[in-house]
């Protein structure tokens, strides 16, 4: 096997909170593999549910926004600095790229570069070389996605480093503005909860069966110093655990299934069918997309002491 790298031991650490010596067992136990010790880890009661999202490092804005005919748009441009990323300039272009995704609708962003930017006869790509030469950082357009139909949503959170918009279908509601008031507050729910899914029917099969089997060994370990009583008896304790365990793991990564953060007392999906009630028809929390800045990026990691070393030679 492979040594254990401390730079992997510091990953580890990094995404699930756990201390070195316990990472560095789990990493030897799964002979490296880091995914594998997240749920060694989990098993043995050390770490909790992470999103392994990886470490947020690059800079630049998610920018939201919903044009004229309703077109809804979330978009992450990138740059070198957070001083570039809150320049008026550099927040224009965002707005402007925004703009193109929705008139234009271009299939991914390639796409998106070769499209017509507004107001001129010029590329998207070529109008982004200009803003690298007259800002003087190197600016990316990372990824956007898209929603037409229905009633889409957007949210921007501290200044663009979180990105969220959430499409609803809606059925016999004159009242866009108290539909568009609900869609605001599951956007702001949706940035500071970050769930994965809409609701537990969206939860892929094997995630299910991946984090019941996490979750039982996690019970049986528990368990296992109660050897009072029979194995079988332990085994459907474990069981047991298991289910609340599981609607807990829903909780979390599912929209509908959290607690609204408004009212503790009610989940969103409560919420969401009581605010349709009250306003004599239907809604529907279709999709939505969530963005935050940078995330899955790694920053290249200087040696200090090296560069400091090469300007005194």
């Amino acid at each position: 096997m492979a040594a254990i790298s401390a730079k992997l031991v510091k990953e580890l650490r990094e995404l699930t909170g756990v201390g070195m010596m316990n990472c560095k067992q789990a990493l030897v136990a799964c002979d490296g593999d880091k995914d594998k010790a997240i749920d060694w880890l989990r098993e043995k009661g050390l770490a909790a549910q992470t999103k392994k999202a990886g470490k947020v490092a690059a800079e630049g804005v998610s920018y939201a926004m919903v044009d004229d005919n309703g077109v809804g748009v979330v978009l992450e441009v990138n740059s070198q600095t957070d001083f570039v990323a809150k320049n008026d300039i550099f927040q224009a272009f965002v707005k402007d790229v925004a703009l193109v995704v929705a008139q234009q609708n271009p299939a991914d962003v390639e796409a998106l570069k070769n499209a017509t930017y507004p107001g001129t006869d010029r590329t998207v790509d070529a109008v982004t070389a200009d803003k690298v030469l007259s800002i003087g950082e190197n600016i990316q357009i990372r990824r956007f996605v898209r929603y037409e139909g229905g009633v889409n949503v957007p949210y921007v959170h501290m200044n663009g480093k979180i990105g969220v918009l959430v499409n609803l279908a809606v059925e016999g509601i004159d009242d866009t503005a108290a539909v568009v008031e609900l869609g605001k507050d599951l956007a702001m729910q949706i940035a500071a909860m970050s769930p994965t899914y809409v609701s537990s029917a969206e939860v892929p099969a094997d995630e299910v069966e991946k984090e019941k089997a996490v979750q039982l060994a996690k019970a049986l370990e528990e368990g296992a110093a109660n050897t009072k009583l029979p194995e079988a008896k332990r085994q459907m304790i474990a069981e047991n655990k298991v289910k609340g365990r599981m609607n807990n793991y829903f909780a979390e990564v599912c929209l509908l299934n959290q607690g609204y953060v408004k009212e503790n007392k009610t989940t969103v999906d409560q919420h969401v069918k009581a605010v349709a009630k009250q306003l004599g028809g239907k809604i529907t929390v279709v999709k939505f997309t969530r963005f935050v800045t940078g995330e899955g990026i790694e920053k290249k990691e200087d040696d200090f002491a090296a560069e400091v070393a090469s300007m005194i030679k």
